[in-house]
Protein backbone atom coordinates (compact mmCIF):
# COMPACT_ATOMS: atom_id res chain seq x y z
CA UNK A 1 0.00 0.00 0.00
CA UNK A 2 2.90 2.28 0.91
CA UNK A 3 4.53 1.62 -2.49
CA UNK A 4 1.25 2.31 -4.30
CA UNK A 5 0.91 5.65 -2.52
CA UNK A 6 4.54 6.50 -3.32
CA UNK A 7 4.01 5.67 -6.99
CA UNK A 8 0.87 7.77 -7.01
CA UNK A 9 2.65 10.72 -5.42
CA UNK A 10 5.52 10.40 -7.89
CA UNK A 11 3.14 10.36 -10.83
CA UNK A 12 1.33 13.38 -9.44
CA UNK A 13 4.60 15.27 -9.05
CA UNK A 14 5.70 14.46 -12.61
CA UNK A 15 2.34 15.53 -13.97
CA UNK A 16 2.46 18.73 -11.95
CA UNK A 17 5.97 19.48 -13.16
CA UNK A 18 4.93 18.89 -16.76
CA UNK A 19 1.91 21.11 -16.31
CA UNK A 20 4.07 23.84 -14.80
CA UNK A 21 6.50 23.64 -17.71
CA UNK A 22 3.64 23.86 -20.19
CA UNK A 23 2.08 26.75 -18.32
CA UNK A 24 5.30 28.73 -18.42
CA UNK A 25 6.06 27.96 -22.06
CA UNK A 26 5.19 30.78 -24.45
CA UNK A 27 3.53 29.89 -27.73
CA UNK A 28 3.99 32.14 -30.74
CA UNK A 29 1.67 31.85 -33.74
CA UNK A 30 3.55 32.29 -37.04
CA UNK A 31 1.42 33.02 -40.12
CA UNK A 32 2.35 33.14 -43.81
CA UNK A 33 1.05 32.22 -47.28
CA UNK A 34 3.68 29.75 -48.50
CA UNK A 35 2.52 26.09 -48.76
CA UNK A 36 3.37 23.86 -45.79
CA UNK A 37 5.24 21.39 -47.99
CA UNK A 38 7.37 24.02 -49.70
CA UNK A 39 11.11 24.25 -49.13
CA UNK A 40 10.66 27.94 -48.27
CA UNK A 41 8.42 26.99 -45.35
CA UNK A 42 10.51 24.06 -44.20
CA UNK A 43 14.04 25.37 -44.71
CA UNK A 44 13.52 28.99 -43.63
CA UNK A 45 10.44 29.46 -41.46
CA UNK A 46 10.30 26.10 -39.71
CA UNK A 47 14.08 26.10 -39.38
CA UNK A 48 13.90 29.51 -37.68
CA UNK A 49 11.19 28.24 -35.32
CA UNK A 50 13.10 25.05 -34.47
CA UNK A 51 16.30 27.00 -33.80
CA UNK A 52 14.49 29.38 -31.46
CA UNK A 53 12.81 26.53 -29.59
CA UNK A 54 16.13 24.74 -29.21
CA UNK A 55 18.09 27.71 -27.93
CA UNK A 56 15.37 28.54 -25.37
CA UNK A 57 15.17 24.89 -24.21
CA UNK A 58 11.47 24.83 -25.00
CA UNK A 59 10.62 28.01 -23.10
CA UNK A 60 9.01 29.19 -26.31
CA UNK A 61 7.27 27.16 -29.01
CA UNK A 62 6.22 28.33 -32.45
CA UNK A 63 2.97 27.20 -34.03
CA UNK A 64 3.22 27.43 -37.81
CA UNK A 65 0.16 28.52 -39.82
CA UNK A 66 1.05 28.28 -43.55
CA UNK A 67 -1.13 28.75 -46.64
CA UNK A 68 -3.07 31.76 -45.31
CA UNK A 69 -4.73 29.72 -42.55
CA UNK A 70 -4.75 32.74 -40.19
CA UNK A 71 -5.99 35.15 -42.83
CA UNK A 72 -5.38 36.31 -46.40
CA UNK A 73 -1.88 37.39 -47.43
CA UNK A 74 -2.86 41.02 -48.02
CA UNK A 75 -3.91 41.27 -44.36
CA UNK A 76 -0.95 39.42 -42.85
CA UNK A 77 1.05 42.46 -41.84
CA UNK A 78 -1.89 44.17 -40.15
CA UNK A 79 -2.71 40.84 -38.54
CA UNK A 80 0.67 40.92 -36.81
CA UNK A 81 0.16 44.55 -35.79
CA UNK A 82 -3.25 43.69 -34.28
CA UNK A 83 -2.13 40.45 -32.63
CA UNK A 84 -4.08 38.05 -34.84
CA UNK A 85 -0.71 36.39 -35.27
CA UNK A 86 2.40 36.85 -33.16
CA UNK A 87 4.66 36.58 -36.21
CA UNK A 88 3.77 37.29 -39.83
CA UNK A 89 5.86 36.61 -42.90
CA UNK A 90 4.64 38.29 -46.05
CA UNK A 91 5.56 40.46 -49.02
CA UNK A 92 5.63 44.25 -48.68
CA UNK A 93 3.92 44.50 -52.05
CA UNK A 94 0.78 42.84 -50.68
CA UNK A 95 0.08 45.95 -48.60
CA UNK A 96 -0.18 48.59 -51.30
CA UNK A 97 1.61 51.87 -50.57
CA UNK A 98 2.54 51.05 -46.98
CA UNK A 99 6.26 50.37 -47.58
CA UNK A 100 7.20 52.77 -50.40
CA UNK A 101 10.90 53.04 -49.56
CA UNK A 102 11.32 49.30 -48.97
CA UNK A 103 9.82 48.62 -52.39
CA UNK A 104 12.62 50.59 -54.04
CA UNK A 105 14.63 47.35 -53.77
CA UNK A 106 12.18 45.92 -56.34
CA UNK A 107 13.31 48.33 -59.06
CA UNK A 108 15.39 47.14 -62.04
CA UNK A 109 19.15 47.11 -61.59
CA UNK A 110 19.20 46.89 -57.78
CA UNK A 111 19.51 43.11 -57.47
CA UNK A 112 20.08 40.05 -59.64
CA UNK A 113 19.75 37.30 -57.01
CA UNK A 114 17.93 36.57 -53.79
CA UNK A 115 21.12 36.66 -51.73
CA UNK A 116 22.04 40.05 -53.16
CA UNK A 117 18.54 41.52 -52.75
CA UNK A 118 18.17 40.15 -49.22
CA UNK A 119 21.48 41.76 -48.26
CA UNK A 120 20.41 45.09 -49.78
CA UNK A 121 17.00 45.11 -48.07
CA UNK A 122 18.30 44.07 -44.65
CA UNK A 123 21.15 46.60 -44.92
CA UNK A 124 18.76 49.44 -45.73
CA UNK A 125 16.79 48.52 -42.61
CA UNK A 126 19.89 48.16 -40.43
CA UNK A 127 21.16 51.56 -41.62
CA UNK A 128 17.84 53.19 -40.64
CA UNK A 129 16.87 54.27 -44.15
CA UNK A 130 13.60 52.29 -44.21
CA UNK A 131 13.16 51.39 -40.52
CA UNK A 132 10.47 54.04 -39.89
CA UNK A 133 8.11 52.04 -42.11
CA UNK A 134 8.06 49.29 -39.47
CA UNK A 135 7.52 51.27 -36.25
CA UNK A 136 4.40 49.26 -35.35
CA UNK A 137 6.15 45.85 -35.31
CA UNK A 138 9.42 44.22 -34.33
CA UNK A 139 11.30 43.27 -37.48
CA UNK A 140 12.88 39.82 -37.29
CA UNK A 141 14.53 39.63 -40.71
CA UNK A 142 13.97 40.66 -44.31
CA UNK A 143 14.68 38.93 -47.57
CA UNK A 144 14.15 39.23 -51.30
CA UNK A 145 13.25 36.82 -54.04
CA UNK A 146 15.37 36.36 -57.10
CA UNK A 147 14.44 38.31 -60.25
CA UNK A 148 10.82 37.94 -61.27
CA UNK A 149 10.44 36.97 -64.92
CA UNK A 150 7.45 36.80 -67.24
CA UNK A 151 5.63 33.52 -67.82
CA UNK A 152 2.68 32.97 -70.15
CA UNK A 153 0.32 30.30 -71.37
CA UNK A 154 -0.46 30.42 -75.07
CA UNK A 155 1.36 33.68 -75.86
CA UNK A 156 5.08 33.64 -76.60
CA UNK A 157 7.01 36.66 -75.32
CA UNK A 158 10.21 38.07 -76.75
CA UNK A 159 9.78 41.84 -76.96
CA UNK A 160 7.82 44.51 -75.04
CA UNK A 161 5.26 44.64 -77.87
CA UNK A 162 4.33 41.01 -77.16
CA UNK A 163 2.94 42.07 -73.77
CA UNK A 164 0.39 44.51 -75.14
CA UNK A 165 -3.11 43.69 -73.98
CA UNK A 166 -2.11 40.58 -72.02
CA UNK A 167 -3.60 40.08 -68.55
CA UNK A 168 -0.54 39.62 -66.34
CA UNK A 169 -0.62 39.04 -62.61
CA UNK A 170 1.34 41.75 -60.81
CA UNK A 171 2.74 41.12 -57.32
CA UNK A 172 2.96 44.79 -56.27
CA UNK A 173 2.34 48.38 -57.33
CA UNK A 174 5.93 48.72 -58.50
CA UNK A 175 5.66 45.69 -60.78
CA UNK A 176 2.22 46.82 -61.88
CA UNK A 177 3.54 50.20 -62.97
CA UNK A 178 6.27 48.51 -64.99
CA UNK A 179 3.76 46.19 -66.65
CA UNK A 180 1.48 49.08 -67.56
CA UNK A 181 4.38 50.89 -69.23
CA UNK A 182 5.03 47.71 -71.20
CA UNK A 183 1.42 47.67 -72.43
CA UNK A 184 0.10 44.80 -70.30
CA UNK A 185 -3.03 44.77 -68.15
CA UNK A 186 -1.82 44.16 -64.56
CA UNK A 187 -3.99 42.03 -62.27
CA UNK A 188 -3.66 41.86 -58.49
CA UNK A 189 -3.88 38.38 -56.99
CA UNK A 190 -2.38 36.48 -54.00
CA UNK A 191 0.17 33.86 -54.98
CA UNK A 192 -1.92 30.85 -53.79
CA UNK A 193 -4.73 31.84 -56.20
CA UNK A 194 -2.58 32.01 -59.34
CA UNK A 195 -2.72 28.36 -60.38
CA UNK A 196 -6.51 28.17 -60.57
CA UNK A 197 -6.83 31.56 -62.27
CA UNK A 198 -4.28 30.69 -64.92
CA UNK A 199 -5.76 27.24 -65.44
CA UNK A 200 -9.21 28.77 -66.02
CA UNK A 201 -7.90 31.42 -68.39
CA UNK A 202 -8.70 34.32 -66.06
CA UNK A 203 -5.23 35.67 -66.83
CA UNK A 204 -2.70 35.13 -69.62
CA UNK A 205 0.46 35.08 -67.54
CA UNK A 206 2.27 36.29 -64.51
CA UNK A 207 5.41 37.83 -63.10
CA UNK A 208 7.20 35.36 -60.82
CA UNK A 209 10.73 34.27 -59.87
CA UNK A 210 11.70 30.72 -60.81
CA UNK A 211 11.48 29.66 -57.18
CA UNK A 212 7.80 30.60 -57.00
CA UNK A 213 7.07 28.87 -60.30
CA UNK A 214 8.25 25.66 -58.65
CA UNK A 215 6.76 26.30 -55.21
CA UNK A 216 3.25 27.03 -56.49
CA UNK A 217 3.30 24.48 -59.34
CA UNK A 218 2.92 27.05 -62.14
CA UNK A 219 5.60 25.55 -64.39
CA UNK A 220 3.18 22.85 -65.46
CA UNK A 221 0.81 25.51 -66.85
CA UNK A 222 3.20 28.07 -68.34
CA UNK A 223 4.51 27.29 -71.83
CA UNK A 224 6.66 30.37 -72.43
CA UNK A 225 9.14 32.17 -70.21
CA UNK A 226 10.90 35.48 -70.77
CA UNK A 227 13.88 36.13 -68.51
CA UNK A 228 13.84 39.92 -68.32
CA UNK A 229 14.78 40.92 -64.74
CA UNK A 230 12.55 43.95 -64.39
CA UNK A 231 11.42 43.34 -60.81
CA UNK A 232 12.46 41.67 -57.53
CA UNK A 233 10.06 40.68 -54.74
CA UNK A 234 10.75 41.83 -51.18
CA UNK A 235 9.53 40.13 -48.02
CA UNK A 236 9.65 40.46 -44.25
CA UNK A 237 9.27 38.47 -41.05
CA UNK A 238 7.81 40.69 -38.33
CA UNK A 239 6.51 40.25 -34.79
CA UNK A 240 3.73 41.84 -32.77
CA UNK A 241 5.23 44.30 -30.27
CA UNK A 242 3.07 43.20 -27.32
CA UNK A 243 3.87 39.54 -28.02
CA UNK A 244 7.56 40.37 -27.80
CA UNK A 245 7.28 42.54 -24.70
CA UNK A 246 5.40 39.90 -22.68
CA UNK A 247 8.24 37.40 -23.06
CA UNK A 248 10.86 36.82 -20.38
CA UNK A 249 14.08 38.82 -20.90
CA UNK A 250 16.09 35.70 -21.73
CA UNK A 251 13.56 34.70 -24.40
CA UNK A 252 13.67 38.22 -25.86
CA UNK A 253 17.46 37.89 -26.00
CA UNK A 254 17.10 34.60 -27.88
CA UNK A 255 14.75 36.21 -30.39
CA UNK A 256 17.11 39.15 -30.80
CA UNK A 257 19.85 36.65 -31.65
CA UNK A 258 17.55 35.20 -34.34
CA UNK A 259 17.10 38.43 -36.29
CA UNK A 260 18.92 40.40 -38.94
CA UNK A 261 21.46 39.58 -41.59
CA UNK A 262 22.13 35.95 -40.58
CA UNK A 263 18.56 34.90 -41.39
CA UNK A 264 18.33 37.24 -44.38
CA UNK A 265 21.38 35.46 -45.79
CA UNK A 266 19.96 32.04 -45.01
CA UNK A 267 16.73 32.89 -46.82
CA UNK A 268 18.73 34.18 -49.78
CA UNK A 269 20.67 30.94 -50.07
CA UNK A 270 17.48 28.86 -50.06
CA UNK A 271 15.81 31.07 -52.66
CA UNK A 272 18.85 31.06 -54.96
CA UNK A 273 18.92 27.27 -54.95
CA UNK A 274 15.18 27.07 -55.59
CA UNK A 275 15.51 29.55 -58.48
CA UNK A 276 17.97 27.19 -60.13
CA UNK A 277 15.69 24.22 -59.50
CA UNK A 278 12.63 26.08 -60.78
CA UNK A 279 14.33 26.91 -64.05
CA UNK A 280 15.55 23.35 -64.46
CA UNK A 281 12.00 22.12 -63.90
CA UNK A 282 10.64 24.43 -66.62
CA UNK A 283 13.27 23.17 -69.06
CA UNK A 284 12.49 19.54 -68.20
CA UNK A 285 8.79 20.18 -68.84
CA UNK A 286 9.51 21.51 -72.32
CA UNK A 287 9.01 25.22 -71.65
CA UNK A 288 10.35 27.73 -74.17
CA UNK A 289 12.74 30.21 -72.52
CA UNK A 290 13.99 33.48 -73.99
CA UNK A 291 16.50 35.64 -72.10
CA UNK A 292 17.30 39.36 -72.11
CA UNK A 293 20.80 39.49 -70.65
CA UNK A 294 21.13 43.22 -69.92
CA UNK A 295 17.68 44.82 -70.12
CA UNK A 296 18.76 48.26 -68.85
CA UNK A 297 21.04 48.55 -71.90
CA UNK A 298 18.82 46.67 -74.32
CA UNK A 299 17.41 48.81 -77.19
CA UNK A 300 13.89 47.45 -76.70
CA UNK A 301 13.69 47.12 -72.93
CA UNK A 302 15.85 49.94 -71.52
CA UNK A 303 13.45 52.84 -72.08
CA UNK A 304 10.30 51.39 -70.47
CA UNK A 305 12.28 50.04 -67.50
CA UNK A 306 14.08 53.34 -66.92
CA UNK A 307 10.81 55.22 -67.28
CA UNK A 308 9.23 52.88 -64.76
CA UNK A 309 11.98 53.57 -62.21
CA UNK A 310 11.76 57.32 -62.73
CA UNK A 311 7.98 57.20 -62.55
CA UNK A 312 8.03 55.37 -59.23
CA UNK A 313 10.57 57.73 -57.63
CA UNK A 314 8.66 60.76 -58.89
CA UNK A 315 5.45 59.36 -57.46
CA UNK A 316 7.09 58.96 -54.04
CA UNK A 317 8.34 62.54 -54.14
CA UNK A 318 4.81 63.70 -54.97
CA UNK A 319 3.70 61.94 -51.77
CA UNK A 320 6.21 64.01 -49.82
CA UNK A 321 8.81 61.24 -49.47
CA UNK A 322 11.81 63.48 -50.04
CA UNK A 323 14.52 60.84 -49.51
CA UNK A 324 13.31 58.44 -52.19
CA UNK A 325 16.25 59.13 -54.51
CA UNK A 326 18.70 58.93 -51.62
CA UNK A 327 17.39 55.48 -50.73
CA UNK A 328 17.48 54.40 -54.37
CA UNK A 329 21.08 55.58 -54.73
CA UNK A 330 22.07 53.74 -51.57
CA UNK A 331 20.26 50.60 -52.73
CA UNK A 332 22.32 50.66 -55.94
CA UNK A 333 25.51 51.08 -53.91
CA UNK A 334 24.57 48.21 -51.62
CA UNK A 335 23.74 46.13 -54.67
CA UNK A 336 27.38 46.33 -55.66
CA UNK A 337 28.60 45.71 -52.09
CA UNK A 338 26.24 42.73 -51.67
CA UNK A 339 27.03 41.14 -55.01
CA UNK A 340 28.13 37.55 -54.43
Amino acid sequence: MKHAISRCLLATCVAAAAAATTAHADTLRMAHFWPSGSEVNQEIFEAWAASLEEVTNGAVTVENYPSQTLGPSDQAYQGAVNGISDIAITMQGYTSGRFPLSEIVQLPGVSSSSSQGSCVLQSLYDEGLISDEYDDVKVLYMFATGPAYLHTRGDELQSPDDLRGLRIRRPSDVAGEMLERLGAQPMGMPAPDIYTSMQRGVMDGLSFPWQAMKTFGINELAEYHLEVPYYTGVAMAVMNLDSYERLAPEVQDAIDAHTGMEWAARAGEVYDRLDREGREEAVAQGGTIHSVEDPLNDPEWAEPLQEGTEGYLTRLEARGIDNAREVHARALELGEACRS
